[in-house]
């Protein structure tokens, strides 16, 4: 087990999150993911029949953008299959706002505020980040080298392996590589 030993305790809610990436027969590639949550007890919930049974997914959310090998997206497609309230699932046209932008550097920024507050979904906003991380591992590893150019446009400067100074930069995108403390 990878964290210590925790205290007794009792499973009451699981939230999974799963992401899948699809090269297609047109070249383009397919990025899916999948949201559920699961509570261990039966929940009160006077839009789905008065209760949403235990075991049963309070939150079934999906969404999948189609893009290309340069991360432009194409196609960008939502369903809510299970949520706690009827007017969920009207929001899920909104998400082909995402079509013609490209997972890079000011995505996500971008992705919010197109979709931040009223206009999108908290937890398909949520899925957004996992399926840009998902798309650049789905390209990758690929002989063509430029699949590496693509994952410093999301990843450059989001962690210590991927910022600008480390050795990782330094070796396999030296134009991109900054000494630490330097000004250039």
């Amino acid at each position: 087990m990878p964290l210590t030993k925790p205290v007794r305790r009792k499973l009451h809610h699981r939230r999974t999150i799963t992401c899948d990436g699809y090269e297609r027969d047109d070249g383009l590639w397919d990025i899916e993911a999948r949201m559920t949550d699961v509570k261990t007890g039966t929940v009160d919930n006077p839009e789905r029949g008065g209760y949403v049974p235990a075991g049963e997914p309070f939150h079934d959310i999906w969404l999948r953008l189609t893009l290309d090998r340069t991360l432009k997206i194409y196609q960008a497609e939502a369903a809510i299959e299970a949520s706690p309230f009827r007017i969920c699932p009207a929001i899920t046209g909104q998400y082909r706002k995402l079509e013609g932008t490209r997972i890079g550097s000011g995505w996500h920024r971008q992705a919010s505020e197109l979709l931040g507050g009223t206009s999108g979904c908290t937890h398909l906003n949520e899925l957004l980040k996992p399926l840009a991380t998902t798309a650049i591992q789905t390209l990758w590893p690929s002989t063509d080298e430029e699949v590496m150019k693509l994952g410093a446009n999301v990843m450059l400067n989001t962690c210590h392996t991927w910022g600008q100074s480390s050795q990782v930069i330094k070796q396999y995108l030296p134009e991109l590589y900054r000494a630490e403390g330097s000004d250039s």
